[in-house]
């Protein structure tokens, strides 16, 4: 599941089949018989001579190639001592567990009507090239790798080199002599393009920063402002800190008149990615940056990033431009179906709530659209991830982690003998995907979380989903612990090469237990609802436009209980409008527009607008 993310299916070329081998080597082999034998007198051990240079130098530059490859840029390739299993799996002139075939007819699995049956014919029967598995199947569906079209060729090259040497078809001599002399300016160029190729290989392995670890990033810049129609209300003194009236016991709500100046700021990303088995994954990436957006002048307390915000607009840490560890963790196998992921630092968000239209580089970008409100309280957390491929079809991933993000001020509770790995803020997680056919994926997925009051004493802010703003005991007094079930549906759907459509619905319900005698327990209950429409490919390929609509915290009941982020009973809404146009390779320009009605859960508050225009750049 994530060597397929991460790095790579490990077959070259994907849609290669043993099938493809078997013809093309039929029909390069029948050329030899098909061209008139030369007049002039043959010079056996000359050719000879010649052909089994030829084939040792080939061999050993397929060699080469594979190796130079596997240790410089195919991380997923298979390590130096499964290369023969590799092998193995085509058939090609090995010894031990594979059978040697001098009829098709002996294979189970072939017959004449395959498309490739008179090439794969000749190759056994006329070439000996080829030998069968001890089940008496070639298996001749299967996908190629390199390693196995390396076995392939040196096998039939060296069944050539035998023929010639002893004599055997004096045809296939002349044969080979005057292919010699009508393809010499080819065989040339494609000496002098091996001897660049290794020149090339010489400079990559003299300059190439590891041969385990590939280092990549990509740099976020943003272009961001955000106006009103009027004044907005807010509830809290500012942005973080919220407040009740000490007369009435009612939130403190502030007014805000101005629009906030247009910003200009960058998030830049650092991936130190590195395998030691090619099935393995250790993934180590740095964050700096220095971002605040606009629209975040609007936000009530503990609704920072809530609306109107592109995921990658932010800060690497808690300060602007200094270097921050966001993710450590180590994946590997265990079996053919079941990776473990463990670290003090694992992304929740690299393994659960994906979407293909809502990956926050490629497609509608902010914090409400690329990812469920309400899901996780746990954004960069330190425990352990299971993922179990059950079938082709579903596929089943399990997860608990301790709170430990980048943004906290204090040493993260997993490493706090105060508190530990089971302490502190922590969630579990199960997540269910389904994908009935390959269009179509749906996911199915449940959190309980356990939350920690701040020094206050209250629960709320950017890390309580599926609580937004600050929660209280009601009466205004401090809370001693807070716990939450949050379910929700994911789905996205590929209609046609141009349209997809994708949605998200959650339902969250937290409880809240007073710290104070006396004082029952109080429930905060609340959904969230996207709805998205998205077309691949506009314009050029690669391209991705989005339309996301959004409710993202619309309180069911308990509002007597939020501090703040409950504001007078309106429903926040969003409209999100995306497009992210690739340059090239190693660029892309994302323009955005939102427009937010209801903020901060006031009916009567004016609509808000934000333009984003976001460059891209990767390495």
């Amino acid at each position: 599941m994530f060597a397929k993310e991460a790095l790579g299916e490990g077959v070259y070329p994907p849609v290669a089949l043993r099938w493809l081998l078997v013809w093309g080597l039929g029909l390069w082999l029948s050329s030899f018989s098909q061209v008139a034998i030369a007049s002039e007198t043959i010079d056996a051990e000359s050719i000879t001579d010649e052909t089994t240079a030829i084939a040792n130098d080939t061999a050993a530059e397929l060699s080469q190639e594979i190796e130079t490859i596997s240790s410089i840029s195919d991380l997923n390739l298979p390590a130096e001592a499964d290369s023969n299993a590799a092998i193995d799996l085509l058939g090609f002139g090995l010894e031990g567990d594979l059978a040697q075939v001098t009829s098709v007819s002996e294979l189970s699995d072939v017959s004449p009507g395959d498309w490739a049956y008179e090439a794969l014919r000749r190759l056994v029967e006329e070439y000996l090239c080829l030998e069968g598995y001890p089940d008496s199947t070639f298996r001749g569906e299967r996908a190629l790798t390199r390693y196995e079209f390396a076995a392939g060729l040196n096998a039939c090259l060296d069944n050539i080199v035998q023929v010639i040497s002893t004599g055997e078809d004096a045809d296939l001599l002349g044969t080979v002599q005057r292919l010699q002399e009508q393809f010499a300016a080819e065989l040339t160029n494609l000496r002098a393009e091996v001897d660049g190729l290794e020149t090339r290989t010489a400079f990559l392995e003299a300059s190439q920063f590891s041969t385990t670890t590939k280092l990549r990033g990509i740099v976020f810049a943003h272009l961001n402002t955000a106006f009103a129609d009027g004044d907005i209300k807010a509830e809290g003194i500012n942005v973080f800190v919220p407040a009740r009236d000490p007369a009435t016991g009612d939130p403190v709500v502030r007014t805000i008149a101005d629009d906030p100046a247009t910003t200009f700021s960058y998030l830049a990303w650092i991936n130190f990615d590195t395998s030691f088995s090619g099935a393995d994954l250790l993934t180590l990436q740095m964050a700096v940056g220095s971002g605040n957006a606009s629209a975040n002048a609007f936000a009530s307390a503990g609704l920072f990033n809530t609306f109107g915000v592109p995921f990658p607009l932010q800060r690497g840490g808690i300060d602007n431009n200094v270097p921050v560890l966001r993710e450590l963790s180590y994946a590997f196998p265990v079996g053919d179906r079941l990776q473990l992921v463990i670290g003090p630092r694992i992304n929740w968000y690299r393994y659960f709530d994906n979407n293909r239209f809502t990956f926050l580089v490629t497609g509608a970008n902010s914090f409400n659209s690329s990812g469920g409100t309400q899901v996780n309280a746990v954004d960069r957390g330190a425990g352990a991830v299971a993922l179990f491929d059950i079938t082709d079809w579903l596929d089943l991933r399990l997860a608990y982690m301790n709170e430990s993000t980048e943004f906290l001020p204090t040493q993260p509770p997993a490493g706090d003998p105060n508190r530990g790995l089971f302490g502190g803020t922590n969630t579990l997680t199960a997540q269910l995907g389904v994908t009935p056919f390959d269009d179509l994926n749906l996911r199915f997925l449940y959190t309980r979380t356990s939350f920690q009051p701040n020094a206050a004493g209250l629960v709320g802010g950017a890390l309580s989903e599926p609580l937004y703003g600050f929660a209280d005991d009601g009466q205004g007094g401090a809370l001693n612990a807070a716990a939450a079930d949050t379910f929700l549906f994911n789905f996205d759907w590929l209609v046609t090469d141009w349209l997809g459509l994708f949605g998200r619905y959650s339902y969250g319900s937290t409880d809240l237990y007073p710290a104070a005698a006396g004082i029952g327990r109080g429930e905060i209950n609340a959904q969230s609802i996207q709805l998205g429409v998205a077309f691949p490919n506009l314009l050029k390929q690669g391209a991705l436009a989005t339309i996301s609509y959004l409710r993202p915290f619309s309180v069911l009941d308990g509002r007597d209980f939020l501090v703040s982020g409950g504001g007078n009973g309106g429903i926040q809404e969003e409209l999100e409008v995306t497009y992210r146009y690739p340059l090239n390779d190693y660029m892309a320009i994302v323009p955005s527009f939102y427009w937010i009605g209801n903020a901060n859960n006031f009916s009567d508050n004016p609509d808000i607008y934000v333009l984003n225009l976001q460059t891209q750049f990767f390495f």
